[in-house]
């Protein structure tokens, strides 16, 4: 990846990784838990929640990750209820995120003129479509594996649980040998496509 790229994606990356990390933490704060809250991450601050190593490794080799936020299921109004809406909010922020995006692109279609602009715009909604896409796989310790686990009685959780040392290295298998790509790919032109045909429609 070229300097200029590296610039260009720097905005989505980090934002993306801001709004998905705070959003756990604000629904985790909301279902009863403050523990996120009392380590400072109930905050968009990037330096809150972007790990430098994290993020390096994203620029360099194409995969990396944020600071995770801690929680407490324990704490939870509803244990099953809050174990779900907190898996699945940082997904659904960054699709909200993707969708502002759009907007304001769509808007300011007439007014900015710079190029540079625009791939900047287009590189958030794509990292955090990405992003998304990503953590919905159904692999431990991502977002799509708390999801489903959340869904199981408790005693198949605590088996579902004991495969998550394994996912780390299947993540790895995935991105070593390409087949991420041909799994996300499809998966993110999709819906950038959507989200800007229906944006396209409103305006």
């Amino acid at each position: 990846m070229s300097f200029s790229e590296t610039l260009t994606l720097l905005p989505g990356i980090v934002i993306a990784m801001s709004f998905h990390e705070f959003a756990h933490a604000f629904v985790a704060y909301r279902m009863g838990d403050d523990t996120a809250a009392r380590m400072g991450r109930l905050t968009l601050n990037p330096i809150s929640h972007v790990d430098p190593i994290g993020l390096a490794m994203l620029l360099i080799g194409g995969f990396g990750w944020a600071k995770p936020v801690p929680v407490n299921e324990n704490n939870y109004r509803n244990p099953k209820l809050g174990s779900f809406l907190v898996a699945i909010a940082g997904v659904t922020m960054n699709i909200l995120v993707a969708i502002v995006t759009i907007f304001i692109a769509f808007l300011t279609a007439g007014y900015i003129h710079h190029q540079e602009y625009y791939d900047v715009m287009e590189g958030i909604v794509w990292i955090n479509i990405a992003f998304a896409s990503f953590n919905l796989l159904p692999i431990p310790p991502l977002d799509g594996a708390k999801l489903i686990s959340s869904l199981l009685p408790a005693e198949w959780r605590i088996k579902y649980y004991q495969y998550e040392q394994y996912g780390f290295f299947v993540m790895v298998i995935l991105i070593i040998t390409n087949l991420i790509d041909y799994i996300l790919n499809p998966v993110v032109s999709a819906v950038v496509s959507l989200i800007s045909s229906v944006v396209g429609v409103f305006l």
